[in-house]
């Protein structure tokens, strides 16, 4: 389990708000319920749906089109980013439906398979994601006109899809030392920002839509008064969990993560492109709001930092089989936690009689573990949990697993560690690459068949 997925796994509700220009591998934030883009709309538009393609025998509607074009603005215009004319982002909509099409007839023709319990699951873990429970989740999904049946086939088709994609495209990727090497050597004093990896934390004021002029001057001044707490020295993470709208700052202190510059909206990367590490931007305003960011980290992509975040995490991991479906495992983990956090069973003791994987004899320990080991659906679960919490079931390509993070703590990486972490940026960097060229054998090999334009 210790192999690092690439970053073509894709976000639950990737289906919902998937970027479509060129991101196929961009890992999408699952914002419930946002303040929603005034999206204009065509003159005259048709009143019934029509057929824009077919590929093979499934076609693919002008209700699609438009309904996943209206969420990809809608994200768009919160990440503050420019948009493209309308009739070319609905051509990319559309080329992005034909080519998820294509891959679920295939996942479909070679049995894979995402049952019901697995989609409850992706709910859950949507719902936890935005801070809210699903009955919430359903009500802002409705709000938003989106039926819960649809956006719950959404799911099912993401995670057939993400299953389909790491079993056809991970055995196509090698890494050898010798590019191992390249890769270091490349990064070497290399200062231009398009091969820049930044961590920006952020305290996100937002700004509700047909906010009045009042309300918009109000909330301009609480985000001055957040930046002048923060150029005074108070500590940026805990004005985040105080102060901050944005999705999952309570827990992630208003960090976004070290990714690639392009990776983040433009606006950020103008605000935070002069800052030393440690700076802090003036206010920004963007479709969402007021934000105030930080940069945590920066560095030239790719290179491996010296200091890190390890987790010392043990799990139990039961293997879906003939004899045991999915269904089952999630199941009888989740029983497994009751009885844990009951107290009536040691989660060592459960993990050395049922996991399914070399820890059980440590009694599930996966030691220290530095970012990236894990595959991502692990890590983001894990992410989520304090020192002792135990996370619901969760499933990924190696099974199904109940989580314990134990501690976590500070370190820095010795020369191999470091080296090895270079090895999986270069293999992730590789399954990019791969996914792409996968994806588009499996286009190529489609019947597709394109019809009247979509309006």
């Amino acid at each position: 389990m210790k192999q690092r997925a690439s970053a073509l796994t894709l976000a639950l509700v990737a289906a919902l708000i998937a970027p479509v220009a060129g991101a196929q591998g961009l890992r999408v934030s699952p914002q419930i319920g946002a303040s929603r883009a005034q999206t204009p709309q065509p003159a005259g538009p048709r009143l019934a749906d029509y057929i824009v393609a077919v590929v093979n025998s499934e076609p693919i509607t002008n209700n699609e089109v438009r309904s996943r074009l209206v969420r990809v603005e809608q994200q768009l215009s919160q990440q503050g980013g420019a948009l493209p004319p309308r009739n070319v982002l609905a051509r990319q909509v559309l080329e992005r439906l034909i080519s998820e099409k294509a891959q679920l007839q295939l996942a479909r023709e070679t049995g894979i398979k995402v049952d019901d319990v697995s989609v409850d699951q992706a709910e859950d873990n949507v719902a936890r994601q935005n801070q809210i429970t699903v009955p919430e989740l359903h009500r802002r999904l409705a709000t938003d006109g989106i039926p819960v049946s649809q956006f719950r086939e959404e799911l099912r088709n993401q995670l057939l899809l993400t299953r389909l994609r790491d079993r056809e495209v991970e055995p196509r990727v090698k890494v050898s030392d010798l590019e191992v090497d390249q890769f270091i050597q490349e990064q070497k004093g290399s200062d231009d920002l398009a091969t820049m990896e930044l961590n920006l934390a952020q305290v996100l004021v937002a700004v509700p839509e047909n906010a009045t002029p009042a309300q918009v001057a109000a909330l301009q001044t609480r985000a001055e008064g957040v930046l002048a707490r923060a150029r005074a020295g108070e500590d940026f993470g805990k004005l985040a969990r105080e102060f901050s709208d944005a999705p999952g700052a309570a827990n992630s202190g208003g960090q976004m993560g070290l990714r690639p510059a392009d990776r983040y909206p433009q606006i950020f990367i103008s605000a935070a492109q002069s800052l030393p590490e440690g700076g802090v931007s003036a206010v920004v305003r963007s479709g969402a709001g007021f934000h105030i960011l930080k940069v945590v980290e920066k560095r030239q992509a790719g290179m491996p930092g010296v200091h890190v975040t390890q987790s010392h995490a043990r799990h139990i991991l039961l293997r879906p089989s003939a004899q045991l479906s999915e269904s089952a495992a999630l199941e009888r983990l989740a029983d497994f936690r009751k009885r844990i956090l009951a107290g009536t069973a040691d989660f060592a003791q459960l993990a050395r009689e049922n996991s399914q994987d070399a820890s059980a004899r440590n009694g599930g320990d996966l030691g220290w573990a530095n970012p990236g080991l894990f595959v991502p659906e692990f890590e983001d679960a894990m992410a989520d949990l304090q020192p002792g919490q135990i996370s619901q079931p969760l499933v990924s390509r190696f099974g199904v697993h109940l989580i314990q993070l134990l501690e976590r703590r500070q370190a820095t990486l010795s020369q191999r560690e470091q080296r090895e972490i270079a090895r999986n940026l270069v293999r992730e960097k590789k399954l990019d690459e791969a996914y792409a060229n996968w994806a588009q054998e499996v286009r190529g090999r489609a019947y597709v068949e394109l019809r009247e334009p979509p309006l």
